[in-house]
C-alpha cells in the first residue's frame, strides 16, 4: 500500500513538473488583490475575480485621460505638436507630477509622455484644459467615452485619479480601457521608456522614472498604468506581448506594490503558458494574382489587408481558412480595391475572423491607342 501511495505521489509531482502552468491554474490567481482580471487582445476573459465591483482605481484613471487625448488628436481637434500654456491650476496639482511652470509653454507630446511614463497629474490637467477648455468639460468627455465603451461600473470626477467619493471603476472596465488605449501607436513610443529627463522651457530638468516596473523586468511587457491612493490601495493595469500573443492583466486593491507586480506577472505567465494567438493569414501570405480584363497589365497582385487569427488554448486549434477571391476584375483597378475575402471558421462552421483581400497595386485601363498598338504589333 505504501508503494502505491508513493507511486501516486510521484505521478502527481511529475504532472506538476511537466505542466506547472496547469498546476498554477488550480490555485487562485490574484489572491491578495480585491479585484483581478486577465483578458486576451480580443477581449476574451481568461480569469477574473470580483472584476465588476465598483472601487477607486487611483491613477489608472489616466488610461481614460489618455484615451480622450488621443481621440482629440485623431479627430484633428489638437495635435501632439501643439504648444500648451500651463495654467496656475495645472501647475499647482499635488501627487505625482513633473512640476510644470505656470504660464510657461510646453509641447503637447512631452506632456502626454510625462502622463504615460511618470503619471504626471499636472500634465493631465494641462492637457485636459488644452483639449476641452476646462477640466470639467474634459471629465464630461471621459464619462461620454465610458458610455461609448459600454463600461459597466465607471464614473469620473477628475482626470488624475486623485480621491473623490463619486469616482470609481472596476477591473473589467480598466481592462477595456487599456485594450482601447493600446490601439494608438503613439502610446507605445512612450510606454516602454524606463527613465528619461523632462526638460522645462527654462532648461530646468525633472527626472522621470516609469511607475510600471514590469516594462523593465517582465519580458514582453510594453505598457500599462499603476495607481495608488490609501483608498484604492495598490493598482496595476498592464499589457504584454510574446510572439503574436498579447494579453492585458489588471489588479485593483493589492496590499502593497510588490504584490501588484507579482500578481500581474503571474497572470501573464499563466496566459503565455496556456494560450496563444495563432495567425493563419497575414499581409505576407502568398496569394495567386487575379486576372485583369481590359487592363495595361493582365494580372494584379493581391494580399490580405490584415491578419486572420484566432486566440485559444494551446493545442486546441480546429480552424479552417476559407477564401473567396474574384477570378478576374475589370480595369481600372485601384490599389486597395477589395477583390475578395478570407475567413476563419471553427470546427462547428462558425466564423471567428475575417479579412478582406485587396489589390496591392493599381492597374490602368487600356486606352484606344493601346489596342491599336496591340493590333499593329501582332502583324
Amino acid at each position: 500500500m505504501k508503494k502505491i501511495a508513493l507511486a501516486f505521489l510521484g505521478c502527481v509531482l511529475l504532472v506538476c513538473a511537466v505542466f506547472p502552468c496547469f498546476a498554477m491554474a488550480q490555485q487562485s490567481l490574484g489572491t491578495a488583490s480585491k479585484e483581478a482580471i486577465l483578458v486576451s487582445e480580443d477581449g476574451q476573459v481568461l480569469f477574473e475575480k470580483n472584476a465588476t465591483e465598483k472601487r477607486p482605481i487611483a491613477s489608472m484613471t489616466k488610461i481614460m485621460t489618455l484615451l480622450c487625448i488621443y481621440d482629440a488628436v485623431d479627430s484633428g481637434k489638437i495635435s501632439l505638436d501643439d504648444d500648451v500654456v500651463v495654467s496656475t491650476r495645472a501647475s499647482s496639482m499635488g501627487g505625482s507630477q513633473v512640476f510644470l511652470d505656470a504660464h510657461s509653454t510646453y509641447k503637447a507630446e512631452n506632456l502626454v509622455k510625462s502622463i504615460i511614463v511618470c503619471s504626471a497629474n499636472d500634465s493631465c490637467v494641462a492637457m485636459a484644459e488644452h483639449v476641452s477648455g476646462s477640466v470639467e468639460n474634459f471629465v464630461q468627455a471621459m464619462n461620454d467615452k465610458a458610455k461609448n465603451l459600454n463600461l459597466v461600473a465607471t464614473h469620473f470626477e477628475n482626470c488624475t485619479g486623485l480621491p473623490h467619493v463619486s469616482q470609481f471603476s472596476c477591473a473589467k472596465d480598466v481592462a477595456t480601457m487599456l485594450l482601447q488605449l493600446i490601439t494608438h501607436p503613439h502610446y507605445f513610443t512612450c510606454a516602454s521608456i524606463w527613465m528619461e529627463d523632462f526638460v522645462h522651457p527654462g532648461g530646468r530638468i525633472t527626472g522621470m522614472t516609469n511607475t510600471n516596473k514590469l516594462v523593465r523586468f517582465y519580458e514582453g511587457c510594453d505598457g500599462g498604468k499603476t495607481g495608488y491612493t490609501s483608498e484604492a490601495q495598490h493598482c496595476l493595469a498592464a499589457t504584454a506581448k510574446r510572439g503574436d500573443t498579447r494579453v492585458v492583466a489588471v489588479v485593483v486593491g493589492a496590499p502593497d506594490s510588490k504584490t501588484r507586480f507579482r500578481e500581474v506577472s503571474e497572470m501573464f505567465n499563466y496566459a503565455f503558458a496556456n494560450y496563444q494567438n495563432k495567425v493563419y493569414m497575414s499581409v505576407d501570405t502568398p496569394l495567386e494574382e487575379v486576372s485583369v480584363t481590359g487592363g495595361k497589365q493582365s494580372t494584379v497582385k493581391v494580399a490580405a489587408n490584415g491578419t486572420l487569427h484566432a486566440f485559444g488554448k494551446k493545442g486546441e486549434s480546429d480552424y479552417t481558412v476559407q477564401t473567396e477571391i474574384a477570378q478576374s476584375v475589370k480595369a481600372p483597378v485601384a490599389m486597395g480595391q477589395v477583390v475578395g475575402f478570407a475567413r476563419l471558421v471553427d470546427g462547428n462552421g462558425n466564423e471567428v475572423d475575417r479579412v478582406d483581400i485587396v489589390a496591392t497595386n493599381s492597374v490602368e485601363q487600356k486606352s484606344f491607342w493601346d489596342y491599336v498598338q496591340e493590333i499593329v504589333g501582332s502583324h
